[in-house]
């Protein structure tokens, strides 16, 4: 079993445990942190739809909680059948907290089926390099 391995169990993982009412669409992700643990997060609806929370949003707040705030490798698991990509907001999320070259795997139920880096996913990003930080 590989290091991939362990972050896709997690995200099966998280996946069962979504709160996806509405859209029927449960996503399991998760990030390694630089100190090497994973966290895991889930999608979490809500009748007032902006409320709602992204897997990955879910993940890096778990990871920031921790202490932690650098991002070294993400995987995202959508529903059975379904690659997806992280969203827009979220893609600004991982921003924050990682390099241009993270890798992110996207996943459907047989495994990783591709790995993208974060600036193939949002080129020309703004971050908190532009802050001065």
């Amino acid at each position: 079993m590989n290091a991939t391995d362990d972050m896709l169990a997690l995200a099966q993982a998280m996946r069962g445990r979504a709160y996806a009412p509405y859209s029927k669409f449960p996503v399991g992700a998760v990030v390694r942190g630089a100190n090497g643990k994973l966290y895991g997060g889930c999608n979490i609806e809500n009748a007032a739809y902006p409320l709602g929370n992204c897997a990955e949003a879910t993940a890096i707040f778990a990871m920031v909680a921790d202490g932690e705030h650098k991002i070294v490798e993400a995987l995202v698991l959508g529903p059975d059948g379904e690659l997806i990509t992280p969203c827009g907001s979220c893609r600004q999320r991982l921003r924050e907290f990682a390099s241009d070259d993270l890798p992110i795997h996207l996943a459907g139920p047989s495994g990783v089926n591709r790995t993208v880096t974060l600036v193939a996913l949002l080129p020309l990003s703004f971050g908190p390099g532009h802050l001065g930080k």
